[in-house]
C-alpha cells in the first residue's frame, strides 16, 4: 500500500517523537538501526521529512533529529505519506489505471473508494503523538 520508503519515514518519525518526548535528540545512525533501514536510504528520507517540516534537522555536535513537543498532535500520517509518496494513495484506482473514474469504473472503483475514503481519513486523524505514546508504552512496536 505505502512505498517502501514511506514506510520507514513512518517508523522514523514515530521513533523520533518517542526520543523527542524524552528530550532527546536522535542520530541517523541510532534512528536507521531502530527501525532496520539502511543508513543512506534513511538519510534521503529523513532529508524529505526535514524539508516538509515534518522532523527537525539540527547540525553540530549535539545535532540529531528531532520534533517539538507542541507540533507532535498537529503532524498527522496524511502529512508523511504525502511528503513522501505523494497523494496518488488518496486518489488512485484500485487496479492502478489512469482513467479510473465515476463516469468510467474499473471493475473494483466502487468498493476501493469507500477503502480508500476510510484510509485517508484514518491517515487525516491520527497524529503522530497518538502513535508516538503506544510506542513508548510499550504496547507497539518499530521492528521485531
Amino acid at each position: 500500500m505505502f512505498s517502501k520508503s514511506c514506510e520507514y519515514a513512518i517508523k522514523a518519525t514515530i521513533y523520533i517523537a518517542v526520543q523527542s518526548n524524552q528530550g532527546n535528540r536522535v542520530g541517523l545512525k541510532d534512528i536507521a538501526r531502530e527501525i532496520a533501514s539502511p543508513e543512506a536510504f534513511t538519510a534521503k528520507i529523513l532529508q524529505q521529512l526535514s524539508r516538509n517540516h515534518i522532523i527537525d534537522s539540527v547540525k553540530g555536535p549535539n545535532g540529531g533529529f528531532q520534533i517539538d513537543k507542541k507540533e507532535m498532535t498537529r503532524i498527522k500520517l496524511s502529512q508523511i505519506v504525502s511528503a513522501i509518496d505523494g497523494d496518488a494513495i488518496f486518489k488512485g484506482c484500485g487496479l492502478g489505471f489512469k482513467e479510473c473514474s465515476e463516469k468510467k469504473p474499473c471493475p473494483v472503483h466502487d468498493k476501493f473508494k469507500v477503502i480508500r475514503n476510510e484510509l485517508k481519513t484514518m491517515l487525516e486523524n491520527t497524529s503522530v503523538q497518538e502513535l508516538s505514546l503506544g510506542l513508548a508504552n510499550g504496547l507497539t512496536f518499530l521492528h521485531r
